[in-house]
């Protein structure tokens, strides 16, 4: 049998393969899991025969199609050779399984696992679409070619990491994403999917979409809409979740800090002490005091409870590791073990565990409108690649994440950010804005745009802040340090601005490189500077290398004083003294990352309009909504808020509907 098959005994799980006869076998009743075929098949009913040959009693079967399930029960030997009906049932049923099992195999045998054929299939990037042609011969994969993309350089080879997989696994399904580069990775599958789809002639056969109902539509599958998707559905609502793009994960995808959170029992077996009332005061003072008290004491309160639904047997996300970032107080960014990126752990987990749980979660459909029934939000106008259709729902939650690859709409509100690049997705572009205006929605703060200061110029590709908190230093090109950098994104950004050419150098030796994982991604996308001597790194980055080293000498001393002289950075980030090469430079500049503004909401997640009043039956959470950052976001605050608030707004919404 399959390996993956499942054999349950007694409702206790038996992973071990089957053998023909198990004494310790209860006699009463077995369940088998299986999918068709012919080994299969003849494997189950060889089982079968050996029980009966061993035992004093005979087992009927029950196919449940539907469930892929042969369910097996048990009746007393005697009763059973009295009865010829049964004889015929049972041997009727085992003609029938093994004559559809056999003409199953038939059938794939004629017809390949694949059509031959040059086949198209199109996926949303970073910064557009990407299209391919699947190529098949004799019904195998024979590999792909892109022939349109606006991928990064960096960026590219994720696809052709895919493509190669598809070929050596004969399958686009269950592949690998390429470190660094989720969004081109998924990307690339999801084309691929798509050209399998149009070789079996799935997308021109495809029925016409029909109007839907639901008990709460979530609209946006990124960490957020599948957070509430996750936790209404097992609270066993009936959950449509729609996300415009082809792939899931939002912006969420590219989240490779962590998640803040403070007095949790990962911090307590690391011996970090962190309260609640300190992640409360760092985050308001990140946030020039501008953000919403009660919204943040919320954030705060939830956050260890969302360390530990996220690491349960419900998503089942590994946050083991607890780093510094800027604008803490202490270590209490959480994160995979080893400092792996955040974003892609957790959004192939959470997709799973929201399937898991039931909600039906559809790719390519895009929300144009919230349409309302006697004044209130009763539904969804949604496109699909099938035609338009309707979704009426109990109960919406808004979760399409912010606006940040809406450059007309960044300048808009902050005219300042003109000519900025970004960190964003090509889907958080601000749609929800316009669909709330109807019910007079408020919207607070969106003049307030948060750039990231360490961003590959020209590439998109941020850096993550762990760099910094695990020991790295920022220089000029005068070959100084020129600011704490520890500081709150704002600050530090601002001080880069002030830079030639507007970037500075982000520099590291061999030891912080061995404490973050995340760095290899970056070294496998080309970005280092890499050089024995801090002299030779010096002269490959174009600085003056006396005065260099000189920095490097001095910093080494702060770290064993354990103080800043300089600068004041946090003694908790001064554990590394850079003194052991190879020594690293990557080129950073600030680019646009998160709008801290959006749809205003109260604790419950709860839509308000611009009376303050709650708009009934309308949620939202993550980069969507607005307040809980005010004038600047700490990092790892954002993983933080899209899975506290998620899952509130899941929550929420099942409570509203049970009203």
């Amino acid at each position: 049998m399959n390996k993956n098959h499942k054999v349950v005994f007694c409702g206790k799980s038996n992973t071990k393969p089957i053998i023909a006869c198990k004494r310790k076998i209860r006699k009463e009743f077995f369940i088998i899991f299986l999918s068709g075929g012919v080994i299969d098949t003849m494997i189950v009913f060889a089982v079968v025969f050996r029980i009966l040959h061993c035992a004093r009693k005979f087992v009927i079967f029950l196919l449940i199609e539907k469930l892929d399930v042969y369910y097996m029960r048990t009746c007393a030997r005697g009763a059973y050779m009295k009865s010829k009906k049964a004889i015929g049932i049972a041997i009727g049923m085992f003609v029938i399984a093994a004559t559809a099992a056999i003409a199953m195999s038939a059938k794939g045998k004629s017809k390949g696992k694949f059509v031959d054929g040059e086949w198209p299939g199109k996926g949303e990037g970073r910064n557009g679409p990407i299209e391919l042609i699947l190529s098949v011969k004799g019904g195998k994969i024979r590999g792909a070619k892109v022939t349109k993309e606006s991928e990064t350089g960096f960026a590219q080879p994720a696809e052709q990491f895919v493509i190669d997989q598809a070929v050596a696994k004969q399958s686009v399904e269950g592949l690998d994403i390429m470190s660094g580069a989720t969004i081109t990775s998924n990307a690339t599958i999801a084309a691929l999917q798509a050209a399998i789809k149009a070789s079996k002639g799935e997308t021109a056969a495809a029925a016409k979409a029909a109007d839907t109902s639901c008990d709460i539509v979530v609209i946006g599958a990124g960490g957020a809409g599948l957070t509430a998707a996750t936790e209404a559905a097992n609270r066993g609502a009936k959950v449509i979740v729609l996300e415009k793009m082809g792939i899931v994960g939002g912006n969420t995808n590219s989240a490779t800090g962590g998640l803040n959170a403070a007095y949790t029992k990962e911090q307590e077996k690391l011996g970090i002490k962190d309260s609640k009332e300190q992640f409360y005061e760092d985050t308001m003072k990140g946030g020039k005091n501008l953000n919403d008290p009660a919204l943040v004491h919320t954030l705060v309160d939830n956050s260890a409870a969302i360390v530990e639904w996220l690491q349960s047997d419900i998503v089942g996300a590994d946050l083991s590791d607890v780093g510094l970032f800027g604008g803490a107080t202490n270590k209490r960014i959480h994160r995979p073990q080893g400092g792996a990126a955040i974003g892609s752990h957790l959004v192939p987990l959470l997709y799973a565990a929201a399937q898991k749980q039931g909600a039906d979660i559809r790719l390519n459909n895009k929300v144009t409108d919230i349409f309302a029934e006697n004044g209130k939000p009763a539904g969804v106008t949604v496109t699909s690649p099938n035609g338009d259709y309707k979704v009426k729902a109990k109960a919406i939650i808004i979760a399409t994440g912010g606006f940040g690859a809406n450059s007309d709409m960044v300048v808009k509100y902050n005219p300042k950010l003109a000519g900025f690049g970004t960190t964003n997705h090509p889907g958080a572009t601000g749609d929800a804005f316009e669909w709330i205006k109807k019910f007079d929605g408020a919207l607070t703060q969106m003049e307030q745009i948060q750039t990231h200061p360490t961003v590959v110029p020209g590439k998109g590709i941020m850096i993550t802040e762990a760099v910094r908190g695990n020991g790295a230093i920022l220089v000029s090109r005068t070959g100084k340090r020129f600011i704490n950098e520890m500081e709150t994104r704002d600050v530090v950004s601002a001080a880069i601005l002030k830079e030639p050419n507007k970037t500075a150098f982000l520099v590291f030796d061999q030891d912080v490189r061995a404490s973050l994982k995340a760095i290899e991604g970056y070294a496998k996308k080309g970005l280092l500077t890499e050089a024995a001597t801090p002299a030779e790194l010096a002269q490959k980055l174009g600085i003056p290398a006396a005065e260099f080293e000189k920095t490097l000498n001095t910093y080494a001393g702060y770290v064993h004083n354990k103080k800043d002289a300089d600068f004041n950075r946090n003694p908790n980030g001064l554990e590394r003294d850079l003194t052991k090469g190879p020594y690293y430079a990557i080129e950073v500049g600030p680019a646009v990352h998160h709008t801290m503004g959006g749809i205003k909401i109260d604790t419950k997640t709860e839509v308000l309009n611009t009376k303050g009043n709650v708009i009934p039956g309308l949620f939202a959470a993550g980069e969507v909504t607005g307040g809980v950052h005010g004038a600047n976001r700490l990092g790892g605050n954002a993983v933080a808020d899209i899975e506290v608030f998620g899952k509130i707004a899941g929550d929420a919404a099942c409570d509203y509907i049970k009203k």
